[in-house]
């Protein structure tokens, strides 16, 4: 046995052991996936990296328990030009009620202008009928402070996703804690989103008509049918994160987080962010940056940047913030959000 038959024998061994699974990823194999966008500039502008920070509205999205933090009633609303023209809306209502602990509301949406119905089969491809898609999820969230370092929360939401005559729903949990530790006063925070049931489609768009025996002479051509669909999973994700203040003082504060992702239908990764507050006269102005999906294999996320400014009106705290996506293949993405305190 010559050097290149052994050489050849060696390279099929491999091949045969090699296990299928090793060329399987878990990507595109989950429903909702909207629910995996980030809500809230502040958040995003310091890379996704909010899980052991979450002190505003927008904890209902990063780690319910953060809603423990707010001490007074908060309206927050986040608009986003989304790629490819779709539209990423975020909504949160705070209220908190003492030692009760604090309530909250959540709307998430995504929806697109109306888009045209085409047909290879008609002339210029187009039917000249119309459909509409979209996806929301509502939310109706509770926190409370079990001792003065240690908060808990959850957060159960309705979801819908609907294209054309089609539609699927179902309802999942989102549950967090934060943890303030006595080592230099740095934060724990863990949640797990989208805990909940299979989404599957349904609805008129699905019917359709069949011959069930198209080799039998006589019988019904245009039997009334269903297509069936799969049931899949919602985008299951694990956080973790350790957040502290690096520089603390009457006027300048700077805060440093790193997260620490588990998906369900992808590798792990890690997102990474800080926030400089300057207080100056009447109000604060913040600056952020941050980095996400690092280590997360064939990522199209870059940096992240993003300003905001807080400004007290006569009892009201209005808040503005920016924030700036930067992705390798699609551009950039930039998102606005307000924030009222009352």
């Amino acid at each position: 046995m010559n050097r290149n038959t052994i050489l050849i024998l060696a390279l099929l061994l491999v091949a045969a052991g090699r296990s299928p699974a090793a060329d399987i990823t878990k990507v595109g194999t989950t429903a909702a996936k909207f629910l995996a966008i980030g809500a809230g500039s502040r958040a995003v502008a310091m890379g996704g990296a909010f899980v052991a920070t979450a002190d505003d509205a927008t904890a209902m999205y990063w780690n319910v328990a953060g809603l423990a933090q707010l001490e007074r009633p908060e309206l927050l609303v986040n608009h986003t030009r989304w790629l490819a023209d779709i539209n990423y809306t975020y909504m949160g209502l705070v209220l908190p009620m003492g030692s009760m602990g604090t309530f909250g509301v959540n709307v998430l949406a995504m929806t697109m202008g109306e888009m045209r119905v085409t047909d290879l089969g008609v002339v210029g491809d187009y039917t000249g009928a119309t459909f509409n898609a979209g996806s929301y999820a509502i939310g109706v969230a509770f926190a409370r402070r079990l001792t003065n370092r240690f908060a808990i929360g959850a957060n159960f939401k309705y979801i819908n996703e609907t294209i054309s005559q089609a539609s699927a729903s179902g309802v999942a949990l989102d549950i967090g804690t934060i943890f303030l530790t006595p080592f230099r006063d740095i934060r724990w925070g863990v949640s797990i989103s989208n805990f909940g049931t299979k989404l599957q489609m349904t609805g008129d768009a699905l019917l359709v008509l069949k011959d069930i025996a198209p080799n039998e002479a006589g019988n019904n051509e245009s039997v009334n049918a269903v297509l069936a669909t799969d049931r899949f999973d919602l985008p299951l994700l694990l956080r973790v994160g350790v957040a502290k203040e690096l520089l603390q003082s009457d006027r300048l504060r700077l805060t440093a987080e790193l997260d620490a992702m588990h998906p369900n239908d992808n590798t792990e990764y890690i997102n990474a962010g800080i926030e400089l507050g300057l207080q100056l006269v009447g109000g604060e102005v913040a600056l952020r940056g941050g980095v996400k999906s690092l280590g997360l294999e064939q990522s199209n996320e870059e940096f992240t940047l993003g300003a905001g400014v807080m400004l007290p009106l006569q009892g009201v705290d209005l808040s503005a913030d920016y924030a700036y996506e930067s992705w390798t293949r699609l551009g950039m993405i930039q998102k606005f959000t307000l924030r009222l305190g009352f």
